[in-house]
């Protein structure tokens, strides 16, 4: 029996203060940008090649401030060198709009 993905249904789950998040990412993109949920991982395109782990690297650096945590609070679970991957961002500050359905959205301040 296959285990069920962590996150369930969605492309996100919460731990505690810590988003699970599953990405699937597309290297070498005309721009960065975060796309729409496809299936149980959110598409996030970035402009670097996939040589290393580089397009990873560079995918942290663009989406730590767009959850408003340091690039070190971001823990690649899984998929450093692959398209499918998992993130933990410890403590994010803010959201991306992709997260703004009303049944997505944390307790306002």
């Amino acid at each position: 029996m296959r285990p069920r993905n962590a996150t369930g249904d969605s492309f996100f789950v919460w731990d505690g203060d810590v988003l699970v998040l599953n990405i699937l990412g597309k290297p070498s993109a005309s721009r960065d940008a975060i796309g729409k949920p496809k299936g149980t991982q959110l598409k996030v395109s970035v402009t670097a090649a996939p040589q290393a782990g580089k397009a990873t690297d560079h995918m942290l650096r663009f989406l730590a401030p767009l959850f408003g945590v340091a690039v070190s609070d971001i823990e690649v679970v899984f998929g450093q060198e692959n398209v499918n991957k998992q993130l933990r961002i410890r403590a994010p500050k803010k959201l991306p709009a992709v997260f703004a359905h009303p049944s997505l959205l944390l307790d306002a301040d």
